[in-house]
Formats: structure tokens, sequence, C-alpha cells
């Protein structure tokens, strides 16, 4: 065979053998790291994604808690709302009970009261009637006199008789004397005349009027003067 047709065969040293296995191993490693890179930071966020759900869990639990007692302090005012309400309702109750037994009394009263007063004014009445019908025996005695005698000293002292009665219930006669100023309060005017009194004051006394402390029972009935021209 020729030199030409030789064929060139490189032999690799051993020094580049070693070269290239290094860098073999070198490639594999930093494959490795960035493999186990990889995985260290899905695993870094699997525990991160896992401690935020479980963050999420203690928050939600938490807010549950917090919610649960604030229902059992809404549900313990709520109750004792109802027991506040449920003694108001009592004491209307008893106040309105009560109000009623005082309208009740109140009424006994009144009508007590009534009875007392009609039987004061009875009483009064009886023993006013028991004091003036000894007055009016000592007038029916002056009139069976017999005819012609002189009746005025019987009736003079029945009347003083009659006068004391009424002075002793408080009872004043009214009967002005003439020339007095005329006191429309107590005196009722029943006509004028001519009279040598001063112009409108009393001339005379009609009928006499009573009174009874501070209360004009009736009035007196008077004349009253006139001008003369």
């Amino acid at each position: 065979m020729s030199d030409d047709d030789a064929v060139d065969v490189e032999v690799e040293s051993p020094d580049d053998a070693a070269a290239d296995a290094a860098s073999a191993n070198g490639t594999a490693e930093a494959t490795a790291e960035r493999t186990s890179g990889r995985s260290a930071g899905a695993a870094g966020e699997a525990r991160a994604n896992g401690q935020k759900r479980e963050a999420l869990a203690d928050d939600v639990a938490d807010h549950d808690e917090a919610l649960a007692r604030e229902v059992a302090a809404m549900e313990a005012e709520l109750e004792e709302t109802r027991e506040e309400l449920l003694a108001a309702e009592e004491e209307v109750d008893e106040l309105t009970s009560k109000l009623a037994r005082v309208k009740a009394d109140f009424s006994n009263y009144k009508q007590r009261a009534k009875r007392k007063q009609d039987e004061i004014r009875e009483r009064a009445s009886e023993a006013l009637v028991e004091r003036i019908t000894p007055v009016r025996n000592d007038l029916l005695r002056a009139l069976d006199q017999e005819a012609g005698s002189d009746l005025r000293p019987g009736v003079e002292s029945t009347l003083e008789k009659f006068d004391e009665v009424l002075a002793e219930e408080g009872v004043d006669p009214i009967a002005p004397e003439p020339g007095d100023a005329v006191d429309p309060s107590r005196h009722q005017v029943m006509l004028r005349v001519e009279s040598n009194q001063p112009e409108g004051t009393v001339h005379e006394v009609y009928e006499p009027g009573y009174e009874m402390g501070d209360r004009v029972v009736s009035e007196a009935k008077v004349t009253v003067s006139a001008d003369e021209s």
C-alpha cells in the first residue's frame, strides 16, 4: 500500500481524555445542582403554600370563634332584654291593678262622703226644725187668744225666739237704715220714691234680707230715694 493511501488516525492523549471526563462530570454536577435547586424550590413553595393554607385555616377558625362568641353575647343580651321586658310587663300589670284599686277606693270614698254629707244635712235640717217648731207653736197660741185681745206682746215674744234661733245658726238679718248707701250685693232695689233722704240712698226697707257668714242668703228689698225735683 502506498503512502497516499494510508489513513490518518488521530490518537487521543491521556491528558485530553481526562479533560473530557472532567468536563462531562462538571456538566452532570451542574445539571444535578439545577435539578436539586428546582426540587428544593418546589418543596419550599409547597411548604410556603401549606403554611399559608394553615394560616388561612387558623384565621377562619379564629373568625368563626369570634363570630360564635359575638353571637353568644348577642343571645345572652337578647335573653336579658326578654327578662327585663317580662319584668316590665309584670310591673305594668301590678301598677294597672293598683290603679284600678285606687279608683275603686276613691269611688267608694266619694260615695261615703256623699252619704255623710246627706246625713249631716239631714241632721242639720232636723235640728233646725226641732228649734223652729216651738216658735210656730207660740204663734199658734197667740192666734188662739180671744178676739179683740192684744196679740202684739205674744208676737213680739215669738219674734225674739225666732231671732235667737237664727242668731245661733249664724244667720243675721239685712236691714239697712234710711239714708244708708245702697249695696248692690246685699240690697235689691224695688222702686225709686220721692224722699227727704239723699238721692240714691235707702228710703225704706220693704222686706229684710238675711246673710250667713260671708254669704248672702237673700237680699233685702228696699226702696230708694229719688230727686224731689
